[in-house]
């Protein structure tokens, strides 16, 4: 028997669902004939149940790599889906609060490479470094690695280490997470020479932004001292969500009814959207759904904030009578000395934003310092649900043709602006005189 995790409650308001009863088990089908089919980027949808059976290999290979140089830090180095869901996941579970467990780089520039060095206490030795990237070759990432890769060769020879022994050393440090396929992968092929401890994957057709459970993010959570059990428990949940979001009972189905919501919205010819995170457990999250928003839903016109934060700045627009949104907040449930006044908040915006539109308000059990594991699983993978139910909503309301592949799961046009990285433009590890 299915049902709701107990973890998340959703509150809608303003929005007729029984305009859409007679269609979902149209919407679900969708869905479920394309998930785990290959090339059609869902293969995510059973990732978790798959990632459970390898928490033991992943915890084994985050004691291998801190054994093998005694360094406390683990720096990610990876951009878009392979540095905002690791920051999403470790902040949701309340993991590296103090960020003395896991740094991240993916800049670039001068000033931005300093600065991380500054919080290494310049000192690349007191760090290992994973290295994220599915092909291998993503020029931010790859920037970066060879810079610290330097580094650490030179850290070494200042020890009185001759120059094959500082490679080796420096070698040590790393892990990669990117294709299975050395012939796909430059980095797994670099991993495999240099013989870097274990065997990370980027899995085939699961997306950057549909990565929550990927080898990057367990892997880093494993660093950072999450329990065992409780990522056992996380993904769980998380695959009892992806079984939710794939019944045709729209009661139990959340994740589809917040894609009918944000497409309710853009059927009625509503473009503006608003979804706002209440406090610091999501402030990561908030990188991550909007690297959702943009690559997904491929508009510019939701926006994606911290509350309080974006409360009074943007007050001004929100509550224009001459601007209509649709609007959503997600709030952890509080168990502690601010409770009272937490719930007045979320009283007040809630009271507010019915007036403008029409809301909805999710409420995710917390623990400690972050949600509870269940809700951390099914938080995670709802959202990547209601994202990708939005297009499918959306399609079949208007008698629109699917594609081959769904749009909401491909992203061609970051293709505009790659491909005047290459030919020379720009040269991994340059080092400017």
């Amino acid at each position: 028997m299915i049902t709701k995790n107990s973890d998340i409650t959703v509150n809608f308001s303003g929005v007729d669902f029984s305009k859409y009863t007679s269609k979902v088990s149209e919407f679900v089908n969708e869905f479920s004939k394309r998930a785990n089919q290959k090339g059609q980027f869902l293969n995510w949808v059973n990732l978790p149940m798959e990632q459970a059976k390898r928490v033991d290999e992943i915890y084994e290979m985050a004691s291998k790599l801190k054994a093998a140089t005694g360094a406390k830090k683990l720096s990610v180095m990876g951009i878009g889906g392979s540095k905002h869901t690791v920051e999403h996941m470790l902040s949701i579970n309340g993991l590296n609060v103090k960020g003395d467990a896991i740094e991240f780089y993916s800049d670039v520039d001068s000033a931005s490479l300093e600065r991380f060095l500054y919080r290494l206490n310049d000192n690349v030795l007191e760090s290992n470094f994973m290295i994220a990237s599915k092909s291998g070759s993503t020029f931010e990432t790859k920037d970066g690695f060879l810079r610290v890769l330097a580094m650490l060769e030179d850290a070494y020879k200042a020890k009185g280490q001759s120059a094959e022994e500082a490679k080796k050393s420096a070698n040590k440090h790393f892990i990669a997470v990117t294709d299975g396929n050395a012939e796909k992968s430059e980095l797994r092929r670099t991993s495999n020479e240099n013989n870097w401890i274990g065997d990370l994957f980027i899995h085939d057709d699961v997306g950057g932004r549909f990565s929550a459970f990927d080898d990057h993010a367990l892997f880093a959570l494993a660093w950072a001292g999450m329990k065992k059990e409780d990522m056992v428990q996380m993904l769980n949940s998380a695959q009892e969500m992806s079984t939710i979001a794939l019944t045709a009972d729209l009661e139990l189905n959340d994740a589809l009814k917040e894609g009918i919501f944000w497409a309710d919205a853009k059927l009625n010819g509503i473009e503006a959207s608003v979804h706002q995170y209440m406090g610091s457990i999501f402030e990561n999250t908030v990188y991550w759904h909007a690297q959702m928003q943009n690559e997904s839903v491929k508009d510019t016109l939701k926006q994606v904030a911290k509350v309080p934060d974006a409360m009074h700045h943007s007050a001004e627009a929100h509550f224009n009578p001459a601007n209509k949104l649709v609007f959503a907040l997600t709030v952890p449930v509080d168990n502690g000395v601010c409770k009272e006044n937490a719930e007045a908040y979320i009283g007040a915006l809630t009271k507010s934003y019915e007036v403008t539109g029409a809301t909805f308000v999710e409420r995710i059990a917390t623990k400690d310092m972050g949600l509870t594991p269940s809700a951390a699983g099914a938080m995670s993978m709802l959202r990547a649900y209601a994202t990708v139910y939005q297009e499918i909503v959306e399609k079949i309301m208007t008698n629109t043709a699917f594609p081959e592949v769904l749009d909401s799961v491909l992203q061609p046009h970051v293709e505009f602006y790659k491909k005047n990285l290459k030919g020379g433009v720009v040269v991994p590890g340059r080092i400017s005189k």
